[in-house]
């Protein structure tokens, strides 16, 4: 079971304010979640692979193909900033700078 005092000290590790009667809300919650839990963990599921998904799907996205883009020019000329062929982007990493 989780009491108030827990509740409080999460709240406080996730830097949030809650109300008294959030407190209580989520006590409440937190608890219905946990029994809930605890009912799933009486199912024998033994026998029962592991899956990542309840019901099967299949990928209907299309194969990578390469194309050439017919207007490459175009939107490297609207770049903020370019290299010859390509994008120059401020650099993030090294250098100490």
């Amino acid at each position: 079971m989780i009491d108030v005092d827990q509740v409080r000290k999460v709240a406080n590790l996730a830097r949030l304010e809650l109300s008294d009667s959030e407190e209580q809300q989520f006590t409440g919650q937190l608890n219905n979640i946990l029994e809930y839990v605890r009912q799933l963990d009486e199912l024998d599921t033994d026998d029962v692979p592991p899956t990542t998904r309840a019901i099967e799907v299949s990928n209907i996205t299309r194969p990578d193909q390469l194309e050439v883009f017919a207007e490459r020019e175009s939107i490297l000329d609207s770049a903020p900033d370019r290299e010859e062929d390509f994008f120059k982007v401020p650099k993030i990493m090294g250098g100490g700078e």
